[in-house]
C-alpha cells in the first residue's frame, strides 16, 4: 500500500483543484488516492478507470513528477519539404504562372495545382489541407489579385511620386488644397461580387435587362478628405469646363493644384484661355500615362461600387442616383475615414 508524504499529497490536491480538463482532474486523483493509501483497485472504482491506468499515472509520477500527470503538446507532422525546397516553391508561385512550368493549360495557381506540382517536382504527397497549411506558414494567402496596366511607364510613375512629394510640401501657405480629380461611370450591372448567403444556395439578384447608370465627375481634397461631385449626362470639354469654373467659386482664395489623367478633355484648346486668366489660382498636374493608382479618387469609386451598385439592379436612374447621393453624404460627414482609405497611399 502506498503512501505519501502530507507536504506531497498537499501539492497533488493543489494541482487537482486548479486543473479545468477532466481527464487530468481524474489522473490528479487516482495519484492522490493511491498516494493516500488505497489500492489500485479501490482507486480504479471511486475514480471510474482501470487499474492499468492507476499503475500507469503513478509510473509517470515518478518518472516526471506532476509534469508527467499533465496533456502532453502533440507536434504537428513535420514539414516534408525542405526549407530550401519551400523557398523554391515560393519563388515559383510568385513569380510563373503554372502554364511557364509544366502546366500548359493552366494559368492560375489553386491549391490543388500546387500539389500537383509539388508531386511532379519533389516527388511528395500533400493533401489540400496540408498544403494550404503550408503556405499559410510560408507567408501566402488567397487573395483576390488586382490590375497594373503594362504600358505604365515605371520611371514616370516614380517620378511623379517625387514631385508630389514637392507638391505636398507648399501646403503650408504657397498652395491652399491640393484636388485629385477625375470623372467616373456608377453602372448597375458591375454588380455581381460575393456575400454571405445560405451555404448550399445562392443569392438571386433581380436584374431589368438594362444598363443603367449616372456620370459623375468629381474632387477629393488630398488634406481634409473633402469630397465634391458633380453629375452629367456626357463627359467633354465643355462639361470640364464648367466644373472646373465650379470648383473655383467653391474655392476663390489661394491656389489649387489639380490632379488629373490624361483624358483628351483634360487638354481641349477650351481650356486654354480660362486656364491663363487663372494661372495664379489653378494649376493643372498630370498623371503619368496608364497609372490611375496614383490617381486617389479612384479609390473613391470603388468604395462608392463596394457600397451601391455590388448585388443590386436598379429599375431606375433616379434610384441609382438616390443611393449614390447617400453614400457620398454620409462619408462627407466623415471626412476623418476618408482621408484614412483614400488620402495616405501617397
Amino acid at each position: 500500500m502506498m503512501r505519501a508524504s502530507q507536504e506531497e499529497l498537499n501539492l497533488i490536491k493543489k494541482a487537482m483543484d486548479s486543473e479545468k480538463k477532466v481527464r487530468v482532474f481524474k489522473r490528479y486523483q487516482a495519484l492522490y488516492l493511491f498516494l493516500s493509501g488505497k489500492t489500485r483497485k479501490e482507486v480504479a472504482q471511486i475514480v471510474g478507470v482501470s487499474p492499468n491506468t492507476v499503475t500507469n499515472v503513478y509510473t509517470a509520477y515518478k518518472t516526471e513528477g506532476l509534469a508527467g500527470i499533465v496533456d502532453k503538446p502533440i507536434l504537428g507532422r513535420p514539414t516534408r519539404l525542405t526549407n530550401e525546397q519551400q523557398a523554391e516553391l515560393k519563388l515559383v508561385i510568385l513569380s510563373k504562372i503554372p502554364s511557364e512550368v509544366g502546366f500548359p493549360a493552366e494559368f492560375n495557381w489553386t491549391a490543388g495545382l500546387i500539389g500537383k506540382y509539388i508531386k511532379c517536382k519533389y516527388n511528395y504527397d500533400y493533401s489540400i489541407r496540408g498544403i494550404t497549411k503550408m503556405l499559410d506558414r510560408m507567408g501566402l494567402s488567397y487573395t483576390r489579385p488586382t490590375y497594373v496596366l503594362a504600358k505604365a511607364d515605371k520611371q514616370k510613375q516614380e517620378q511623379f511620386v517625387q514631385d508630389f512629394a514637392k507638391v505636398k510640401k507648399l501646403l503650408d501657405g504657397k498652395i491652399q488644397q491640393i484636388l485629385f480629380v477625375d470623372e467616373s461611370m456608377i453602372r448597375d450591372y458591375q454588380a455581381i461580387h460575393q456575400t454571405w448567403f445560405e451555404r448550399g444556395k445562392q443569392r438571386i439578384i433581380r436584374t431589368f435587362g438594362k444598363h443603367r447608370g449616372v456620370k459623375l465627375v468629381g474632387y477629393l481634397n488630398y488634406e481634409t478628405g473633402e469630397i465634391y461631385c458633380e453629375e452629367h449626362d456626357t463627359y467633354d470639354a465643355k462639361i470640364f469646363l464648367k466644373f472646373l469654373e465650379n470648383l473655383l467659386s467653391k474655392n476663390p482664395k489661394g491656389k489649387t493644384v489639380v490632379i488629373l489623367d490624361n483624358a483628351r478633355i483634360h487638354h481641349a484648346k477650351l481650356l486654354e484661355s480660362f486656364l491663363k486668366e487663372n494661372e495664379t489660382l489653378l494649376q493643372l498636374m498630370f498623371l503619368p500615362p496608364y497609372s490611375p493608382n496614383l490617381n486617389l479618387i479612384e479609390g473613391l469609386w470603388k468604395w462608392l461600387k463596394e457600397k451601391v451598385i455590388y448585388n443590386v439592379f436598379y429599375k431606375t436612374v433616379p434610384e441609382i442616383r438616390k443611393n449614390v447621393n447617400a453614400f457620398l453624404k454620409t462619408i462627407s460627414a466623415e471626412p476623418e475615414a476618408v482621408i484614412q482609405r483614400l488620402c495616405c497611399k501617397l
